[in-house]
């Protein structure tokens, strides 16, 4: 039994040192991942969520094209819309005022979740500045699928993003 401890007196406080920090670091590095869990936001085109089932109430970022035809506001300020990667769509529904820049056949990012029904409550909407801009996930998520037809918007396409909340 003597063999397995270290045999100077500053070995044996290294090891103690170590002993001792160890669960320290795996709890703080457990805690730290739990504390994130939450804040996690994932993007997906409406096709991408079907695929991966995405379960209700688990927040997420949708995005895609405005379907044509889809938007309908209601008087008190609840917005319906489709959004769409040309391979499924996705209800959403929002309330409160859009970007200004909102339109139909434009993308747009949104976050939320869905619900049990399927449709998509979205929390946030961002829409593009102009018209080469493309949010990032956007566009990849179209090239992806075969539809992107627009111009070249690079990492992060040109411009910012508007918000409504």
């Amino acid at each position: 039994m003597t063999g397995l401890l270290p045999k100077s007196r500053k070995a044996r406080r290294r090891l103690m040192v170590v002993a001792v920090a160890a669960p320290i670091l795996v709890a703080a590095t457990g805690l730290a991942i739990y504390a994130l869990g939450d804040s996690v936001s994932f993007f997906y085109s409406p096709a991408q969520a079907k695929a991966a089932h995405v379960p209700a109430g688990r927040s997420i970022e949708l995005g895609g094209l405005v379907e044509n035809g889809s938007l309908i506001k209601a008087s008190d300020g609840n917005v319906g819309f489709t959004i769409t990667d040309r391979r499924a769509d996705s209800r959403v529904v929002y309330k409160g005022d859009l970007p200004d820049l909102f339109r139909e056949g434009q993308g747009v990012v949104t976050k939320g979740h869905y619900r049990d029904d399927g449709v998509f409550v979205a929390t946030e909407v961002l829409a593009k500045h102009d018209e080469k801009y493309m949010p990032r996930e956007v566009s990849a998520a179209l090239k992806a699928s075969g539809e992107w037809h627009g111009g070249p918007a690079g990492p992060g396409g040109v411009g910012g993003a508007s918000v409504a909340k």
